[in-house]
């Protein structure tokens, strides 16, 4: 949208009692607003408040974006629409992740961690000269309160029947010792069928105790409605979700099982047998997937006895998916749902290599993730549609996690 006289004015006039350094960021921060406004209005067909008969959308609010300049911090405000969602073709969506990325290399610089890698990427990022302690100390302070806030935003607006949960892992200096982080990661799907990430930490993923500790911190921040949580078999999660989650079924990864499975299975009949383990969840219903189970365990029995033990010790939770619409099946039987999250976590931190600390591991993988989660809220495509959601069974409250999980469904 083009600035009116009167705006263009009281822009001049704030110019005029600004500092040079000042003026620069009034300037860019305007222009830059003004972009994105003139954007919205042709991709919309008409301006604020413009009655148009090529009008395609609404105006819906706005949201705020800083956007990191070498003219400083500009705060913009990316408009919201009524239906569908826009993001400029001016901003970059991970900037937020480059400034952390760049603080996090400095900070390592600054324990002394310094590699010839990281080097060349303080050079592309072009701080040839380096930076000081004091603005290191800015930014992380700066990203450390936007992560902490979303770490301990209100969970408690909606119900998350499906939450996945994963870890990923990475090296950090603990006591002065490089140690293995894990950085576990929650999502959730939502009851209107859109994906958040629900929290995240650093600490040690097979340690009871600090699960424990995880899902209570979910709780606390109001998460409810939990009917199935997907995960990988990580030690004391299971009784932890028990703890926590009450009421809640727990449907262990069908990809980490079957690769557990096949670490003990013979080359020669490792395609057999996971092409015979694939079949348990090609079936129609819940009927027929323990039916098949309990046929391919066994089948596989006779000349694979450990395999027909691992199958049938795992029976309930590598089929909990099944009592869920069918429609949902194949978006809730694993956690790879969150392989991409892993993966864009992975490759922002392989930069770093080892941390200085796990409170920079968290800056950046918190982050990325928080990056993850704007995208997904504007996202035009939900994980679930809200109609097969509804198919769940209704909890009489919202605080209740002892409401048992819905029968099959299988329309």
């Amino acid at each position: 949208m083009a600035l009116d006289q009167s705006a263009l004015l009281e822009v001049l006039d704030a110019l005029r009692n600004a500092d040079a350094a000042d003026r620069i960021k009034q300037a860019a921060e305007t222009i830059d607003q003004a972009l994105i406004d003139a954007e919205l209005t042709a991709v919309i067909g008409a301006g604020p408040h413009e009655r148009s008969a090529s009008r395609t959308n609404q105006r819906n609010g706005s949201r705020p974006r800083t956007l990191s300049t070498i003219a400083g911090d500009l705060e913009l405000r990316i408009p919201k629409l009524r239906s569908g969602s826009f993001f400029p073709a001016l901003l970059e969506r991970r900037r937020r992740v480059d400034q952390c990325l760049f603080a996090v290399v400095m900070e390592a610089y600054l324990h002394g961690t310094s590699t010839r890698k990281v080097d060349d990427l303080v050079k592309a990022l072009g701080a040839d000269a380096g930076i000081s302690k004091s603005e290191v100390s800015r930014i992380c302070a700066d990203l450390d309160t936007e992560v902490g806030a979303f770490r301990d935003r209100p969970l408690s607006e909606q119900h998350f029947p499906y939450v996945f949960l994963d870890a990923t892992y990475c090296k950090a200096r603990v006591n002065h010792r490089v140690v293995s982080q894990a950085v576990v990661i929650a999502t959730g799907v939502a009851a209107d069928g859109r994906r958040e990430v629900l929290g995240f930490d650093v600490g040690d993923s097979e340690d009871g105790a600090f699960w424990t500790a995880f899902l209570r911190s979910l709780k606390t921040r109001g998460l409810s409605g939990v009917q199935l949580v997907i995960s990988d078999a990580h030690t004391g999660l299971r009784s932890a979700i028990e703890a926590i989650l009450i009421g809640a079924s727990w449907q262990r990864c069908r990809v980490h099982f079957l690769r557990n499975v096949l670490a003990q299975v013979p080359k020669g009949s490792a395609e057999m047998v996971a092409a015979a383990i694939r079949t348990i969840f090609a079936q129609p219903d819940a009927e027929h997937v323990r039916e098949q189970l309990d046929t391919i365990a066994g089948m596989l029995g006779r000349q694979l006895p450990k395999v027909e033990t691992m199958l049938r010790e795992a029976a309930d939770d590598i089929t909990a998916f099944a009592d869920f619409p069918v429609l949902h099946w194949k978006k809730i039987w694993s956690t790879n749902p969150l392989e991409r999250l892993n993966k864009e976590i992975k490759r922002r931190t392989d930069v770093v290599g080892v941390f200085p600390n796990p409170a920079a591991l968290l800056r950046l993988a918190g982050s990325v993730l928080v990056e993850a989660h704007d995208e997904w809220q504007v996202a035009e495509k939900r994980y679930l549609s809200e109609t097969t959601l509804a198919l769940l069974h209704p909890r009489s409250d919202p605080a209740d996690q002892s409401v048992a999980v819905p029968a099959a469904i299988t329309a």
